[in-house]
């Protein structure tokens, strides 16, 4: 029985790279491809998959009105379909997804999507969403953010390069974007303001102030050794 595949990922992680292959790996034993991508990012009529290493190949675009069940069965009438990838998965409809799961559960053929698992708000796309509900497979692309750590998250910038927290979901200009660990993406958004930026001026990261020492009571310095002095010139009276 097919299976529905989802990969997601952070943004530069290779999902197009990994589709790509994935379906030249198919071709390389004389079995047909279908490849989708999202209208989103097409000014032309003509879809296609680019890498960002260089390789790349054609591909249908889809926009949110479209019945992908019933494309896809159309085009496998007209040669049989071995495996259908999808390309920028996150801008599916729920309608969508379980259309694509008919096509794996009805036609027996695999669908391999591949997309953004959230947003530049850390939310989930409609599309990744249903995905995550109800794919057979769930696969995570890992990259890295500038610590070294895993890149799970997308922070969209302006062009002064302050971090953006508004605006529609959608946002075409790639460049605007930088993948980073959940923990700088606090940082740069500001949910989680930086410790320096909290501290005192001069107070050190974590450091507590320091506990005033107790004062000692004040003694006379003047008065007390002429008082002893005077005690020891002093005859003691004796009581007759």
């Amino acid at each position: 029985m097919s299976k529905l595949y989802f990969s997601y990922a952070a943004m530069n992680a290779g999902k197009s790279t990994v589709l790509l292959q994935a379906s030249w790996n198919y071709q390389e034993r004389g079995m047909h491809t279908l490849l989708f991508t999202s209208s989103l990012y097409t000014e032309t009529d003509e879809g296609r998959i680019t890498s960002r290493i260089g390789i790349s190949a054609g591909a249908e675009l889809y926009g949110k009105a479209d019945d992908l069940y019933a494309w896809i069965v159309r085009e496998h009438r007209k040669k049989r379909v071995n495996s259908v990838f999808v390309d920028e998965a996150q801008f599916l409809t729920k309608a969508q997804v379980w259309q694509l799961a008919r096509i794996a559960d009805r036609l027996d053929i695999p669908v391999l999507c591949f997309g953004l698992r959230t947003d530049f708000r850390g939310e989930l796309f409609t599309g990744s969403a249903e995905l995550l509900a109800i794919a057979d497979s769930l696969r995570e692309i890992r990259t890295i953010c500038h610590c070294g750590r895993k890149a799970t998250m997308v922070v969209r910038r302006t062009p002064e390069g302050r971090a953006l927290m508004t605006g529609n979901q959608v946002g075409i200009e790639k460049s605007m974007y930088l993948s980073l660990c959940r923990g700088h993406w606090e940082e740069e958004t500001g949910r989680w303001p930086l410790a320096r930026a909290a501290a005192k001026p001069g107070q050190a990261k974590g450091k507590a102030k320091p506990t005033p020492r107790a004062k000692k009571p004040k003694s006379d310095s003047r008065s007390t050794p002429r008082l002893a002095a005077a005690a020891r010139r002093s005859p003691r009276r004796v009581k007759h």
